[in-house]
This record gives C-alpha cells, sequence and structure tokens, in this order.
C-alpha cells in the first residue's frame, strides 16, 4: 500500500470535526488518515508523549505489518488509544473499580492501565498475556483520529524496535519513509517520557513501567478514594 490520502466526503465526521480543537486544514488530513486505516494502512499521529503508530487493531494484516514496520519482536504487547470509555468494552473483558477511579482522576492523560483483555483479541495486541494496555489521549489531534475511526487504535511509539521515538514528523518521516501510509502532523510532541502503565493484581496497583505520571502520584490517589 503506497501512502495515500483517500479523501472522505462524510458530513457527519466533519460535523464532530468542528466541535474539536482541531483547524480546517487538521480536519482534512484526519479525514484522509482515518481512511487510510480503515483501508489496513499504518499512519503516524501524534500523542500527548511521543508520535505514534495507528493501526485498527482489529484487523490482523494491518497488526502484521505494523511489527514489520517497526521491526517489533512478536508477542511484545501493543498499547491502545481510545476514544472514550465507551470503547473500553471494544477491548477489554472487565474494568476493576480501582481502574475506574484512576480514569477519574488522570485520564485523558499520558497513564496507560493494563486490564483484562477480550478473549477474541489478537495476540499482536496481548502479546498472549490476557491483557490489554489502554488510555484516553488528550491531544487533540489524536482525539479527533479516534473519534473519526470510531474504534480503539494501536499507539505503539513511532519508533523502529529499540530505537529513539519520533518526536516530530520530519523524525518520523526519516525513520520510517514510505514504509507508512499517511503521516497526521500535530506539531511538535512532547517527548519527554512514554505513559506511565499500571497493572492490577487482587484490587491493588502495580506499577509496569515509570512514566509521565509518577507512581507515587497514583498510589496517593488510589488512598485518597479507599
Amino acid at each position: 500500500m503506497e501512502e495515500q490520502y483517500c479523501f472522505i466526503s462524510d458530513s457527519s465526521i466533519r460535523t464532530l470535526l468542528s466541535g474539536m480543537n482541531v483547524n480546517n486544514s487538521t480536519e482534512g488530513q484526519v479525514l484522509r488518515c482515518a481512511e487510510v486505516i480503515r483501508q489496513g494502512g499504518v499512519c503516524v499521529f501524534p500523542t500527548e508523549t511521543y508520535y505514534g503508530l495507528a493501526v485498527d487493531p482489529f484487523n490482523e494484516v494491518a497488526l502484521h505489518v505494523l511489527f514489520q514496520v517497526k521491526g517489533r519482536p512478536e508477542l511484545k504487547p501493543v498499547l491502545l488509544l481510545v476514544a472514550d470509555r465507551n470503547q473500553l468494552k471494544m477491548v477489554t473483558a472487565s474494568v476493576p473499580q480501582v481502574a475506574i477511579e484512576l480514569m477519574d482522576r488522570f485520564w485523558p492523560g499520558p497513564l496507560t492501565l493494563v486490564l483484562p483483555a477480550r478473549p477474541e483479541l489478537s495476540p499482536y495486541i496481548t502479546g498472549n498475556t490476557g491483557t490489554v494496555g489502554v488510555r484516553l489521549s488528550p491531544h487533540p489531534v489524536a482525539a479527533a483520529l479516534l473519534k473519526t475511526c470510531g474504534i480503539p487504535l494501536t499507539a505503539t511509539s513511532a519508533n523502529k524496535s529499540n530505537g529513539k521515538p519520533a518526536v516530530t514528523v520530519g523524525e518520523a518521516r526519516s525513520i520510517f519513509g514510505s514504509q507508512v501510509h499517511c503521516v497526521l502532523d500535530g506539531g511538535r510532541s512532547p517527548g519527554k517520557t512514554g505513559s506511565t502503565l499500571v497493572g492490577f493484581q487482587q484490587g491493588k496497583v502495580v506499577c509496569i513501567r515509570e512514566g509521565s505520571v509518577p507512581f507515587p502520584d497514583i498510589l496517593q490517589a488510589v488512598r485518597q478514594v479507599e
């Protein structure tokens, strides 16, 4: 699939985007990239941490291409973004109460919650762990893309496996060239660190990866709601 921009003439999507914090130029980019993703393509897009690579997580062929593009080892889980909490039911089997409390405190934001996955979710996403990492991004361009697509999207960082993630469109193009099928420009991303990953064991919050949200803040939030 060559890099392309297939324009969508969908008035309902345009109405949706007009209410979000995106300008007319970005609106057109979002519409085109959403169509590329629907066709099974790989899209570079901005988040509140780094640029990411978005594909349809329910398209096994697109997931395979994503892993090839990144040179990512199989069975290494891929994180997802959701447009809103309602989309959690598309990828998660259950959501513990403590996770809901953390969503109330830290979403949208760079906190990824590792939750029980729906059994039909691809092993490309779960890494055969039975879990899936999800978060809600505050980045307006990422939010617009997710709303337009209407499904969760992969959000693995825009880099080759073990390489430095891209923080600008120029860096992403330098890394991937024609291996990706569309690029959504959202300006420079913060690029300081990735999202914090937390999981849940027997009702307790555990830190899987330190990131943008300090783990002590997460523990403090949990203590405050207990």
